[in-house]
């Protein structure tokens, strides 16, 4: 069996709706760490803008899970609190991974086991930090750069900032066509810049990196399935 990583996001309308969601960060704990098959698991607000911000953006939210194998992810991240989220929410999407590369710790544990995988086609991002404290207004002053740039770029098929905690615990995520054009953002420009000032300066007191390949999706997110940019070309 090839472990799957399943990232649901779902969008939420009104303030009733974003109230509720904004509860079930504490209340949906509890059935997520009861939910059969589940590895790890995280809870996530995201960001304005881009989501690549320290201001919360309070009609989105993710949870991240891990799954023995695609088959089972699909199934439980519909029914349980999966289900509870997307009865409520506006709008939901969510994407199946598997891993090909991680290293470094997620809250004291090594969340994600790579496997044989096609590493041919489109590829997931994903970078965890915890943030010293003293470092984080230097590392936000540095965000926005990155932010634009990423935004810019016409590889980018999929992008969102999410995280555990505003301003410390920071996720950023995003899917490409290629481990070329992936390649060519992380190495040039802001990003580059900071990636060598996260090591000269030691901004990180936990962080973790991790390379996956795209499995499938469910779901739409702004009307479309994210993944249909890459179908088309």
């Amino acid at each position: 069996m090839t472990q799957t990583v399943s990232l649901s996001f779902f969008r939420f309308a009104g303030p009733f709706a974003r109230i509720w969601a904004l509860t079930m960060m504490g209340g949906a704990r509890l059935p997520l760490s009861r939910t059969p098959d589940i590895g790890f698991w995280k809870l996530c607000g995201s960001g304005t803008g881009e989501g690549f911000t320290p201001v919360p953006n309070t009609a989105v939210y993710a949870i991240l899970a891990t799954w023995p194998d695609a088959e089972t992810a699909r199934a439980r991240t519909q029914s349980g609190v999966f289900a509870r989220y997307q009865k409520r929410a506006a709008e939901s999407w969510t994407v199946f991974l598997q891993t090909q590369t991680a290293r470094g710790e997620w809250s004291g544990q090594s969340p994600f086991t790579a496997g044989e995988t096609d590493s041919t086609g489109p590829l997931a991002a994903l970078t965890r930090a915890t943030i010293k404290p003293h470092i984080a207004a230097r590392f936000w002053r540095r965000v926005p750069n990155i932010s634009e740039v990423i935004g810019q770029d016409p590889n980018v098929t999929f992008k969102i900032g999410i995280g555990e905690l505003p301003l410390l615990y920071q996720v950023t995520f995003s899917i490409w066509p290629s481990q070329k054009a992936m390649d060519g953002f992380a190495r040039t420009g802001p990003h580059a810049e900071a990636i060598r000032a996260v090591r000269d300066e030691g901004w990180f007191r936990e962080e973790l990196y991790a390379r996956f390949a795209v499995h499938s999706d469910r779901g739409t997110w702004n009307g479309t399935s994210p993944l249909a940019k890459l179908e088309a070309t």
